[in-house]
This record gives structure tokens, sequence and C-alpha cells, in this order.
């Protein structure tokens, strides 16, 4: 079957910290081991703001952002045989290949080939005769995109793309940072510094895990209400208090918490969390994202029992975790609708991305193509 160049509307990032523009661009056929996708839902991330408004790396642009969204396959490049044309598909910015080292090991979920760079310089994108680089391996705010057959998950055709979308990033960050990398226990203590979508995951992610004690953490005191609809008991504002938080919430708790998760990507919340964990079996873990600032920390945090752990993609292999939170979500064991505030149009990405940058959303889910 002959496959030609699409031409499709997408939201193009022509610089850093400038509104994205609404252009005609040109996605290219899928080539060997890649698969052309109509994304039908695409939600806005705080990733996405940290490489326009944050990082912005001037070499990482123009870009198409997006790399929360799910679609269906439109065509597929030669030795794709996974995929078919009609396939229901969430893309994903980590790949899984299944065959290194890593992938074999059950210890983690990172690979061998994993996306390293913000923007790739292998795109199949053109706008106005220049190449369009590809954002985190995926570029969701198009009609159309071309992702490597590794970073792709085949999900159940009975998901609502414009709902599901969302476990392509945040819900499954914040969940399984819970469950896969704290390992939250039953009856335990916990706390979630950060009430974004991925923080609810964690709280949602720690409620599911049988937590008997969840206090949610944020600055931002209308979180309070939501924080209970995923799971939280407590809600503390650091702002109602003159001391460090982390000592509240050592007061709150006795001597600390089980289990504290960071989902903010600020470097004195880290160490709060850290903590804020109890001395001797504390267990501590770094979501949020940031490469602008170390951190430091006292030694003694650690030598006294404490433990500190990262997790990428809430620890789940992607190919393997993401049709699987599919089907919690189908099984009504997770929650999604509820992280929508809002449903817009690709058109409105620069609305969607004022929402997210100013904190007035938990996730603005934009529809891109029609199914």
């Amino acid at each position: 079957m002959q496959v030609f160049v699409i031409k499709c509307k997408a939201a193009v990032a022509w610089e850093p910290n400038k509104p994205v523009v609404i252009e005609e661009i040109e996605v290219a056929p899928p080539q060997a081991n890649e698969v052309r996708i109509k994304i039908v839902a695409t939600a806005v991330c705080h990733s996405d703001l940290y490489h326009l408004f944050e990082g912005m790396n001037k070499d990482g642009f123009p870009t198409v952002l997006g790399h929360e969204a799910a679609g269906i396959v439109e065509s597929v490049g030669p030795g794709v045989t996974e995929f078919q044309p009609g396939d229901k598909v969430i893309p994903i910015f980590l790949s899984q290949c299944q065959e290194c080292h890593l992938c074999k090991n059950p210890k983690t979920n990172q690979t061998r080939i994993h996306q390293e760079t913000m923007s790739a310089v292998e795109s199949r994108f053109t706008c106005k005769g220049k190449r369009v680089l590809q954002f985190m391996g995926t570029s969701t705010f198009s009609e159309y995109t071309v992702v490597h057959q590794m970073a792709v998950a085949k999900i159940d055709p009975a998901a609502p793309l414009d709902k599901v979308c969302l476990v392509g990033c945040g819900i499954s960050t914040g969940y399984g940072a819970a469950v896969n990398t704290a390992k939250v226990e039953p009856g335990s203590t916990c706390a979630v510094f950060g009430l974004g979508a991925v923080g609810l995951a964690a709280v949602m992610g720690c409620k599911a895990a049988g937590a008997k004690r969840i206090i949610a953490v944020d600055i931002n005191p209308e979180k309070a209400e939501k924080a209970k609809v995923f799971g939280a008991t407590d809600f503390v504002n650091p702002k109602d208090h003159d001391k460090p938080i982390s000592e509240v919430l050592t007061e709150m708790t006795n001597g600390g918490v089980d289990y504290s998760v960071e989902c903010v990507g600020n470097v004195q919340v880290m160490r709060s969390a850290l903590e804020s964990s109890a001395q001797g079996w504390g267990v501590s873990v770094i979501v949020g994202w940031t490469t602008l600032h170390d951190i430091a920390i006292q030694p003694i945090h650690l030598i006294s029992g404490r433990t500190w752990k990262g997790s990428l993609f809430g620890g789940f292999k992607s190919k393997d975790g993401v049709p699987k939170m599919v089907k919690a979500y189908l099984d009504k064991k997770l929650k999604l609708d509820e992280f929508i505030t809002h449903n817009m149009t690709l058109d409105q990405a620069n609305d969607a991305i004022e929402l997210m940058k100013n904190c007035k959303c938990i996730r603005a889910v934009m529809s891109v193509s029609p199914q």
C-alpha cells in the first residue's frame, strides 16, 4: 500500500517563551519500525511548559509540543507487525524496546534506547520548508504524528480516547510513583507534595495501596477539596504555618510519614519531602522534573535510615503498563474523568497552555481529530 505525505494542522512552537502558532505542516510517511498516528485527543502537561518557558533551549525549536495523547493508527512503516491501521493507541515518551538488558530487568522501566533529548533532530515534520523537531519522541499537538513502534502502546478498542489520553504521562507517573516506586503499604501514612494532576494521581495511588492517612500538601487552598476526591484525608498549606513544612508533618504524624512523594519539580520541596519522612524507615520519592538546580541535603537524613528514590513514568514499563492502566479505568478501578477540568480544541492550544501556566486547571484536554 502506498503511503503519502499528509498535510494537517499542528501547534508549532517556533521559539521559546512565545505563543505556539497553528500552522499547516507536512507529516512524512512512517519509515522502518515507525507508526503514523491520527491524534484524537491530547492534554497539556507541565513538561510541555517546562520546555517552552523554563528549559528554553533554542536548539530545541521549532518543535511541536505534546506527549500526553491518544489516537488511531493511520499507517505503519516496514517491519511493523504489532500494529495495523485502525488500532487505538497511546504514544509514550518512554520507549520499551523489550530486547535490551534494561527492558529485560524487572527492577527498572528504563531502556537503552531512550529519547535523551526534549527535541530530537530526527523528525517527520516540516513546515514552510523548515524541519520541525520532534518533542519527546511524540509531538501530539498535531492532527498526525509519527512515532517509533517502541514508544506506542495498543489499548482496548472500547477505551474513550479523550479520557485515556491522560494515561500517557501524568496519571501513570503519579499513580505509579506511589504504587510501584514507593511501594506504599496498607495502613501506612503518606504525604504528597504538589497537587497538580501528577500529585493527585499519587494521592489516588496511595489510597489504592491501602494507606490509612494521606496528607496532601499544596500552597493553593483551592486544591483541598479536589485532593479529597482522590483519597486525601488531610490538607496542609505550608503558608499557614510559621515553621518548615517538614516540622509540621513530623509533629502531625509523631515522627514523620512512612512515604512522601514530591510532585513539584522544586529542589527545596524535594528536600522538605525527604525531611518529612520518618527517621529509620521513611521512603521519599522524587517525581517532579527539573534540570535547572542542584539539590543539597544533610547526609544524616539518609544515614539515619531514610530511603530517597526517583521515579520516571511511575516505574511502569511503558508498553506493558499503559494497557493495564487503561483496563483499570474501564474496570472503574482508576479515576480519569475527575482530572479533566477543561475540554478544548487544538485551535485553543495557547489558552490551554495559559491555564496550566497559571495553575487554573488540572488537565485541559484538547480535541484534535474526529475518531
